[in-house]
């Protein structure tokens, strides 16, 4: 095998597909990068010639997409004349649980790779190189590689001028520094079979990324070394927020505990934040698959063991629930609730499986009112999440269980019973609390499932603070 790459086109828009091929464009000039979709609003959201109005907020995103976008990167809805002129295709589609049929609430619904694996049997011309980019199963390549081999169209004029090579390239980045870890990141594995190709895609990513740096496996063992690491990934979070409430319990700091023993060299500092529960589109859905894997194959010991650690996120979202409804008197019916943050993390607008959602559907379903602001999520996708309308500010406060845009956090704090920070974002750390505290209602709370505040800040302030895994019962301040 040996061709030069000139196209590239990636199935799938979104928060994988359209920051990695706009790194890949802006560190490969002389490659064409296409990305297509079959959302037509997505695609012109890419093309949208205000560059704030781009599908996806991400920090540094903005500034590659203008400098390449009509250059060498272009935004299509038309997949079939891209894979026609592509030299490599991603695989970028969303790959959701099966909510029905064999496997439900546990397997990967893989509805769009198929589809888009019989969209570039149909449509490929020559030799293709096709990857792997999407979260999937073991041995999705093997059923893959079958499609493209054995799908033809009457449109198809040269079916014997076709030949496929699989490639597994899973993605290890971070909603919220995706572009620096793909620029920069820990490691590129790629698993495959036939090793001319496993250069050819190599050569892409060595443009900008040392040698070292990329890891070749074969197909199996890169698609299941992405499910293990986001597993591992959680699994440190369930373990944290299941500390936090023993720190709450005993007197003890969560903030001292993650430090002292992210020192330790054989665990590290990372992912030992407390907060209110992992979210984002991988973790619950792949630990999900692994279940379903683990079982598929008789290792039930296993599968109980991945699933204690989603049992622990989804009880930590509880407690978190519980405590609020507790700390106001064990009433929040009619009460003014501002919710801080709604995406999943900070530095993102993506809300998949956000804390945020669970938290304030209990909360409205108890009966508090939610202003709810944060700086990337709008209220389209709110609604959506919550399965609830929006109705106006005006109208909430003789409802019970409503929820309402606020255009920022003084708006949200004005005459609320209580402040509940759901997201990390920087922007909540530094506020006017002495302002903030005036303005809301009286015994006001501060609900801060992030760790994010400074308690020096607040000890002056007539305000009940809460934060996750302190359990100190100092009088300086009023904590919990």
């Amino acid at each position: 095998m040996s061709f030069e790459v000139k196209n590239i086109c990636c199935i799938g828009a979104g928060y994988v597909g359209g920051p990695t091929m706009a790194v890949i464009a802006k560190n490969c000039p002389d490659i064409k990068v296409n990305v297509v979709d079959l959302n037509e609003e997505r695609i012109s959201r890419w093309n949208d010639p205000n560059f704030e109005n781009l599908p996806i907020f991400e920090p540094g995103l903005k500034e590659i997409v203008k400098k390449c976008r009509g250059i060498n990167l272009f935004f299509s809805n038309n997949i079939k004349e891209n894979i026609s002129n592509a030299d490599i295709i991603f695989i970028s589609v969303n790959t959701p649980t099966k909510t029905k049929g064999l496997g439900a609430g546990l397997a990967i619904d893989l509805k769009w790779i198929d589809k888009s694996a019989r969209e570039i049997s149909r449509y490929a011309r020559g030799e293709t190189i096709v990857v792997e980019k999407s979260t999937l199963p073991v041995k999705t390549a093997s059923t893959i590689k079958k499609i493209l081999d054995s799908t033809r169209n009457e449109e198809d004029s040269y079916p014997n001028n076709k030949k496929f090579h699989v490639l597994s390239n899973p993605e290890f980045l971070a909603e919220g520094s995706a572009i620096n870890d793909i620029e920069d990141p820990d490691r590129v594995l790629i698993g495959g079979e036939d090793k001319k190709a496993i250069e050819v895609l190599s050569n892409i990513y060595t443009r900008w990324i040392k040698k070292e740096k990329i890891l070749t496996t074969n197909l199996w063992s890169s698609e299941l070394s992405k499910l293990i690491a986001n597993a591992f990934l959680a699994q440190r979070i369930s373990s944290i927020n299941s500390v936090s409430a023993i720190c709450e319990a005993t007197g003890a700091d969560i903030k001292e505990v993650s430090k002292a023993v992210g020192f330790d060299k054989r665990i590290g500092k990372y992912f030992l934040n407390a907060g209110p529960g992992f979210g984002g589109s991988c973790f619950k859905k792949d630990i999900l698959n692994l279940i379903y894997i683990s079982k598929h194959y008789g290792l039930n010991e296993v599968a109980e063991y991945w699933q204690k650690v989603i049992e622990i996120n989804t009880w930590q979202l509880s407690r978190i629930s519980k405590i609020i409804v507790e700390k106001l008197f064990g009433t929040i019916s009619g009460k003014k609730l501002a919710i801080l943050g709604f995406s999943f993390k900070a530095n993102t607008n993506d809300t998949r499986e956000s804390p945020a959602i669970y938290i304030c559907k209990e909360l409205m379903t108890e009966g508090g009112n939610l202003f709810i602001y944060d700086p990337k999520v709008d209220a389209s996708q709110i609604s959506k999440d919550l399965n609830k309308k929006m109705i106006s500010d005006e109208n909430i406060v003789s409802k019970e269980g409503e929820w309402c845009i606020s255009k920022n956090i003084y708006d949200a704090a004005r005459n609320a019973d209580a402040i509940i920070i759901l997201t990390e974002w920087s922007e909540f750390k530094n506020l006017d609390w002495n302002q903030i505290s005036n303005i809301m209602r009286s015994p006001a709370w501060i609900f801060d499932t992030r760790y994010l505040l400074n308690p020096k800040d607040l000890s002056l302030i007539d305000i009940n603070y809460w934060r996750i895994g302190y359990g100190d019962k100092s009088p300086k301040f009023k904590t919990k």
